[in-house]
């Protein structure tokens, strides 16, 4: 494995498993609420309540055009998404402030999973992101919203303005799909 700063993008770590690695501003406890409090939450990927205990509850209320101060028209092929959208998972595994994993979307057979596991690195974090059981249908789009959103939370914890969700959302895209062969 190679250095964070040589991983710039997810990878591929086994089929319908992707895996990003992001260092960010610490404390731990700070990434932490970040990832678990919803007016937190929601300046980097959603806001919703989040009830941390095992079969507990994860509430999603995305609205990308809250991300950043400007930002390109949404792409057609998201325009569903244009005044926001929700949907809900369930607490997997919690073990604060290190292990958080829940499942992105209803607790189903087949759904996809997402854990964040968090170490502290100095006065720096780790954070690896994987997000399991992804079809050959998601992996380019679930790649570039991971890639997009976790941009977005290292800006926001350094207290830097975001650019645009959809700007790079588009960008990395394309990225994607080469690396992928999509």
């Amino acid at each position: 494995m190679g250095t964070i700063e040589d991983e710039k993008y997810g990878k591929i770590i086994a089929p319908g498993v992707i895996r990003f690695r992001r260092l960010l501003p610490g404390p731990i406890e700070k990434v932490w609420s970040y990832l678990t409090e919803s007016e937190k939450r929601a300046k980097w990927l959603a806001s919703g309540h989040t009830e941390l205990k095992v079969g507990g509850r994860v509430d999603f209320h995305f609205k990308h055009s809250d991300l950043s101060e400007r930002d390109i028209p949404i792409p057609d092929k998201y325009k569903d998404m244009e005044n926001g959208h929700s949907f809900f998972g369930k607490v997997r595994e919690v073990n604060p402030p290190y292990l958080l994993s829940y499942t992105w979307g209803e607790d189903v057979e087949g759904v996809s999973e997402v854990t964040f596991e968090l170490s502290p690195k100095g006065d720096q974090v780790e954070l690896i992101l994987t997000h399991r059981k992804l079809t050959e249908a998601m992996k380019v789009s679930v790649a570039g919203g991971w890639h997009t959103h976790l941009g977005i939370l290292e800006d926001v914890l350094a207290n830097r303005s975001p650019r645009g969700f959809w700007e790079v959302s588009t960008e990395v895209e394309k990225v994607y799909r080469e690396r992928m062969n999509i």
